[in-house]
């Protein structure tokens, strides 16, 4: 099996796992030993999903404010975890291939390949949730035609995400690509970065 259709799997298993309960609060059961790359990639999926939920429930116009605020602050944590996670899972490459030998006029690309396989989560997400709209009982047929449509494009939008991030995975294995990492280094969530955070403390 491909490492995509591998990932692609694991993605959609977590999110049937999440939808068993539907509920932001369950905790997650990684079945997957932490040596294994299925592991990362539930994990990765599982914070995806609850966010992706916990921006359903924000959007609620009758919500109380105080929850919004616990929520927004929640999903805040969460964009950081997703990032955290999505380096970490860099690092699982760079030491994978950190033996390979680099053509001499290897390339570099625009994104790692977690950061792409970061975006295939979140299209797994995506397709997921289309489906159910083009699927629905009690929309109206318009709604229902134009989601299956939609539904449509992602489809073919996941088999082209599927197939550049395998060929950039074996770019990197036959040393016609190399990897090269850059941290986010996101300042807002850093007290000694953010001016709001640091001039709290004077």
């Amino acid at each position: 099996m491909k490492e995509t259709e591998l990932y692609w799997q694991v993605f959609n298993q977590a999110i049937a796992d999440y939808h068993k309960t539907d509920d932001v609060d369950a905790p997650m059961a990684n079945p997957y030993e932490p040596t294994d790359i299925r592991h990362l990639m539930y994990r990765k999926n599982w914070i995806d999903t609850v966010q992706w939920h916990l921006e359903d429930i924000i959007r609620d116009p009758q919500i109380d404010p105080v929850k919004a605020l616990a929520i927004k602050r929640r999903i805040d944590k969460s964009n950081q975890d997703r990032t955290d996670m999505v380096e970490f899972i860099d690092s699982y490459f760079l030491d994978k291939y950190k033996d390979v030998k680099v053509n001499p006029d290897a390339r570099i690309n625009t994104e790692s390949p977690a950061w792409a396989i970061d975006r295939l989560s979140i299209l797994a997400l995506k397709i997921y949730h289309m489906g159910i709209e083009a699927a629905r009982k009690d929309a109206e047929q318009a709604h229902v035609e134009a989601c299956a449509k939609k539904l449509a494009v992602l489809n073919e939008q996941h088999a082209d995400l599927s197939t550049a991030i395998q060929q950039l995975i074996e770019d990197i294995e036959a040393g016609r690509k190399y990897m090269k990492v850059y941290k986010q280094m996101k300042m807002y969530n850093d007290p000694a970065l953010n001016p709001v955070l640091y001039a709290s403390k004077k």
